[in-house]
Order: structure tokens, then C-alpha cells, then sequence
């Protein structure tokens, strides 16, 4: 099941995966940018990170803007060439940036693993998958 799962994902615009998350997109965008979900997307990746389907292990879904880190423009006077606003690049990757996220909102949670879902012109999608150390012990590894 799981290598159909992957070979699906691996080319979604030839499977049925790229229909059905067209219009999953479309509902995901009129939610929170972090949502807790009840099963992960992405079944056969999220295994692989260590997800499995028991108490203190929780699965949250995260909303990234995309596009390049653009500072503010500067308020005095400076020729064009040196404004520096536009084509910075961001430090860290986006993927990063929604672990950071999640990991903000659920302080009390621990991250195992985040994998990339799906994007369309204004968002990209990532799931963290996050566990519970007083439920499951300290003997995951950070």
C-alpha cells in the first residue's frame, strides 16, 4: 500500500492526487494558517518520520506564505540601485520557518519530523508531525 502511496505522490499531475488536493486547497485556504489534523496527508511519508497512530503523537498542518523575504523600504533618500528590498534572500528555508511556527503555538510539544504537502500561487503547505514526551517518555531524540 505504501508504494503505491509514493509513486502516486511522485507524480501527481499523472495520478488522481493532484485533483483531489486541487480541491482540498481550495478548503484549506479558508482555515487557520495552523491546524491540528486527525490523520496525516501524506500517509506513507509521515510513517517514515515516525508517525504512528496512538495517543501523545499529533499531526499539524501548516500555511506558508511564498514568495522572497522583502524588507522594508527605507524611509530617507537613497538611490534605487541601493534600496536592498527587493531579492533578499530568506535564511532559513520555508519548511523551517513552519516547523518554528508550530513549535510556537504547541510549546509543551516536541517535533519529530515536518514533510512538504502541496502549494498553489500564494501558499505552500507543510505538516509537522509533533509528539507528547510526557505521554510517550524522553525517548524520542530531538
Amino acid at each position: 500500500m505504501y508504494s503505491a502511496l509514493a509513486e502516486a505522490w511522485k507524480k501527481p499531475r499523472e495520478s488522481y492526487i493532484a485533483e483531489l488536493m486541487r480541491e482540498r486547497a481550495i478548503s484549506w485556504r479558508r482555515q487557520p494558517a495552523i491546524v491540528r489534523i486527525d490523520k496525516p496527508t501524506k500517509l506513507h511519508t509521515a510513517r517514515k518520520l515516525g508517525y504512528k497512530a496512538k495517543p501523545g503523537i499529533v499531526v499539524v498542518r501548516v500555511r506558508i506564505r511564498k514568495g522572497s523575504g522583502e524588507k522594508p523600504r527605507p524611509r530617507s533618500g537613497r538611490r534605487p540601485k541601493a534600496l536592498g528590498v527587493k531579492k533578499i534572500k530568506r535564511d532559513i528555508s520555508k519548511q523551517k520557518i513552519a516547523e518554528e511556527r508550530v513549535l510556537k503555538k504547541y510549546p509543551n510539544l516536541k517535533l519529530m519530523g515536518s514533510y512538504y504537502v502541496w502549494e498553489d500561487g500564494v501558499y505552500k503547505w507543510y505538516e509537522c508531525i509533533l509528539y507528547d514526551p510526557q505521554i510517550l517518555g524522553e525517548t524520542k531524540t530531538d
